[in-house]
């Protein structure tokens, strides 16, 4: 039992806005913070854990009770959400929420449902339009078993590891229904009736729904189906995707929700729109067509996959199996329904659910502008006799990043000691170029300052894992090393941070091993270079590409300066997108749709180094970071080698020179000045403040109002 005097404690560990803010951050913290490391930044856990004599304590406490009372008035408007910038804005244009699905969600480390950027980009689109007021549901899957957690063997192997999530230690409560059960609703899988039960997850005044099979109605052999994140097996996959679509919109209905637009992100979520249109043709008696177009007129589908092997396709037989008995409900015969997932535009073979998705929307939108152009050539065979520019009914909305979440609190209360000012808070205007201007105004001994303390955090969280690994005594002593025990808070550090597999290039840079050798010994100029990701389980090429690149971390002739730290997760990447000096990003041209991680560094000061594709073909203007290579080669091993050869000739005549530029205070002057123009250009625009309006205002009030045909 809490005190009555801090009560609400546990409201507030149960609803995520408080990992977004620092001051609820801060307050858990004094509460005790042992625990809260122990813990993992995990408040709920840190409650069910701590001593009852410290709650009293802080209880007691005139400075916590005070700061308590602080947190829990910010906490409240935010709630209420009465005096944001949607309410104010936009008053009733939205009748109901926007209802976005996703596969996966990055929100937290005590939730870990996500694999990648795009659950990233889901959770700051939740976070953001939490921050804006905006009326949002969003629905996905709990993964109890979540993505897994990697360990590198002595011989450089990716080695996965599943953990049980413990339901009493996350912030997640289940939905019962009404006669107490766990199972809310049902969809029909091949011969089996699947039972559905749903976790809600607050976000501030957004609520997420996680879909669960792991209900007591259900044999055991379907409970697992929802356990883990892109299963590799397409029949497990095809259920799923039709448990989160089809029984998605089930929930929604039970619950009584009724959004006014219907947001589907990546292809996964395709089947959404089929469920709402068996319900106009069967609830409304409409035709199949009709049923379409009140679909499609508010419904939005967002495309992040630039080459067409990234989409999701399943073979005709297993879709026919799956959904044999379902488009009678649509009045459709077997090759008409075959039909809408056709994807002719991607020349490939199969029930493709991106085309799908395509089909069933009314608008829908690429990622970046340069993604925009890639998707239209690549789905121009949806609409045949068009030209691609036309063909596509698509536009972009760029990625963005939730500001909050991804700025270190030290760059954070530099911004808003020099960037805010009286009349104008930096959090609500962080999306004004104007404000960002005064990024000029930080002297460049205290932005030094603040950037080598977030370097030393990384480095000492870096060397934290190391021992704790060598206590447990299962790596060996090179293996020590590896995870970057010898790097040095003073020498240029770059990250290659990212998920693992081929068309990302992580080995580009060992393309002329004796020259990078060379780079990183320099007496006087040294560099060292960290790398993190995973490669999918099912994915033996990209395995074999980080056993390389482990293997180079090991390396005695790189003498301790290539570090590989494993299990990169949420929490991790805090601390590498805070702290490195350059963030390199290296994909082969045309196959990174955005791109979101340089973002998140660029924003902390951290300058970007990249091919000029996804965000960077927008956000490079020159001075703000540098580009690697121009147009892509003829073949693949030109394209290799021009690019290695132009990362090293900047690195060896314009970054490390730059760098080691430094005064006899040891500040690097031009270094500094080029990452303020870094701050000052990406800041408002690639946060996702920017991002959440442009949908709110673009796609989804103009999609609110779009005509819906009467039956």
């Amino acid at each position: 039992m809490l005190p009555e005097r801090i009560c609400r404690l546990d409201e507030l560990a149960s609803n995520l806005w408080w990992s977004w803010h620092p001051q609820a951050r801060e307050l858990f913290r004094r509460l005790d913070y042992p625990m809260w490391r122990i813990t993992g930044h995990n408040p709920v856990k840190q409650l069910r854990e701590i001593e009852p004599a410290k709650l009293e304590a802080a209880a007691a406490d005139p400075r916590f009770t005070s700061m308590y009372d602080s947190v829990m008035a910010h906490f409240d408007t935010d709630m209420a959400a009465s005096n944001s910038w949607f309410t104010t804005r936009y008053g009733e244009a939205l009748p109901g929420p926007v209802a976005y699905f996703s596969a996966e969600y990055a929100i937290h480390n005590s939730l870990p449902i996500y694999a990648g950027g795009l659950g990233v980009l889901a959770g700051d689109l939740c976070k953001e339009a939490c921050d804006l007021g905006l009326p949002f549901v969003a629905v996905g899957f709990m993964y109890p078993q979540g993505y897994f957690h990697q360990h590198i063997s002595a011989d450089g192997r990716q080695v996965e590891l599943y953990r049980q999530l413990d339901f009493d230690e996350a912030p997640v409560n289940p939905i019962l229904a009404p006669d107490g059960s766990r199972s809310l609703v049902q969809v029909q899988l091949d011969d089996k009736t699947l039972h559905i039960g749903v976790w809600q997850v607050r976000l501030g005044s957004v609520n997420l729904y996680l879909l669960d099979t792991n209900v007591e109605e259900n044999p055991p052999a379907c409970r697992e189906l929802t356990a883990r994140l892109y299963i590799a097996e397409r029949e497990q996959r095809i259920q799923q995707e039709m448990l989160l679509g089809i029984g998605g919109v089930r929930v929604l209905r039970v619950m009584g929700i009724s959004p006014s637009v219907w947001h589907a992100n990546e292809g996964h979520t395709a089947f959404m729109m089929l469920e709402r249109i068996r319900e106009e043709v069967q609830d409304n008696k409409v035709t199949f067509t009709e049923a379409v177009e009140r679909v499609r007129a508010n419904t939005i589908f967002t495309t992040h996959t630039p080459v067409p092997a990234g989409h999701d396709v399943f073979r005709g037989e297993l879709v026919e199996r799956y959904f044999g008995d379902y488009w009678p409900s649509l009045g459709l015969d077997r090759q008409t329904f075959l039909g809408l997932g056709r994807d002719d535009g991607a020349g490939g073979q199969g029930f493709n659910m991106s085309a799908l998705a395509l089909r069933l929307s009314g608008r829908h939108n690429a990622v970046s502008k340069l993604h925009s152009e890639v998707s239209r050539r690549m789905w121009q065979g949806l609409w045949p006799g068009t030209r691609a520019e036309e063909g596509l009914r698509s536009t972009y909305v760029t990625n963005g990043v939730h500001m909050p979440t991804w700025v270190a609190p030290e760059m954070l209360r530099l911004y808003q000691k020099y960037v805010g000012d009286d009349s104008r808070d930096l959090m609500e205007a962080q999306d004004d170029p104007e404000l960002w201007q005064r990024i000029l105004q930080i002297p460049d001994e205290e932005f030094w300052q603040v950037h080598q303390l977030l370097k030393r955090k990384l480095m000492g969280i870096m060397h934290e894992r190391a021992q704790q690994r060598w206590a447990d005594g299962d790596i060996s002593a090179e293996q020590v090393v590896a995870m970057g025990t010898l790097l040095h808070p003073e020498v240029l550090t770059i990250a290659f941070v990212r998920r693992f597999t081929e068309y990302k290039r992580p080995a580009l840079i060992f393309h002329d091993v004796e020259r990078l050798k060379r780079l990183v010994r320099h007496p006087l100029q040294p560099v060292q270079i960290i790398f993190a990701g995973k490669s999918h389980p099912a994915d033996t090429a990209s395995k074999d590409l980080l056993q390389r690149v482990y293997t180079m971390a090991k390396d005695r002739g790189f003498r301790g300066r290539i570090a590989f730290v494993e299990d990169y997760d949420m929490h991790m990447a805090h601390y590498l997108v805070q702290g490195v000096d350059v963030w390199l990003n290296v994909p082969r041209r045309l196959q990174e749709a955005c791109g979101t991680s340089g973002m998140k560094a660029s924003m902390n000061g951290v300058l970007h180094l990249s091919v000029p594709d996804g965000w960077w073909h927008e956000g490079y203007n020159g001075a703000n970071g540098w580009v690697v290579g121009s147009d892509s080669a003829a073949d693949v091993a030109e394209e290799d080698r021009a690019d290695a050869e132009a990362l090293y000739s900047l690195l060896e005549n314009e970054i490390v020179p730059l760098y080691y530029a430094m005064d006899r205070s040891g500040v690097p002057h031009g270094w500094v000045s080029m990452v303020k123009e870094a701050i000052r250009s990406v800041m408002p625009v690639f946060c996702a403040r920017r991002m959440v309006k442009e949908y709110t205002e673009r796609m989804y009030i103009p999609a609110a109002r779009s005509p819906v045909p009467t039956p």
